[in-house]
């Protein structure tokens, strides 16, 4: 097992969340139906340049957003990450997939979620506001949540 494959349960910088670069292993432990797309954490805006290209218009607002998932046109969703302790995780791994550490439809318990996890970073605090997420279009910009 390489650290690509590695369950890792830690405070992301919104909430407390499962990364993993396997979205199968994401979608058994949490029980969710295989298919529906994951949220990608990236590190740097560079590396969000390699997975999608941001329309013109809205270069500047995901430049500067903090704590914010954009849907892109493609149909994937990417939050770039600012908060330095979850940055120091991403760095090894490039990107990972995101998710909340919980059972699909159910509320987080953390002694369920350590047992899911392979490796758990400390300390593990409080759940928090999951972060805004913006729907982008050609020309427009939808709030979801």
């Amino acid at each position: 097992m390489t650290v690509y494959d590695l369950l890792f349960l830690t405070n992301t910088d919104t909430t407390i969340g499962f990364l993993c670069q396997d979205s199968e292993r994401l979608d058994r432990e949490k029980k969710r139906p295989s298919g529906r797309p994951y949220l990608v954490t990236l590190p740097t805006l560079k590396s969000l340049q390699k997975h999608t290209r941001v329309p013109r218009p809205f270069r500047h607002h995901v430049r500067r957003s903090n704590k914010t998932t954009f849907i892109y046109p493609n149909g994937r969703s990417f939050r770039v990450v600012h908060d330095v302790r979850h940055l120091l995780l991403l760095r090894r791994l490039h990107w990972a997939y995101s998710t909340s550490a919980n059972l699909s439809n159910h509320p987080y318990e953390e002694t369920w979620a350590r047992s899911r996890a392979d490796i758990v970073v400390e300390p593990i605090g409080k759940p928090d506001l999951p972060s805004r997420i913006l729907k982008i279009g050609k020309k427009r910009l939808m709030k979801l949540r």
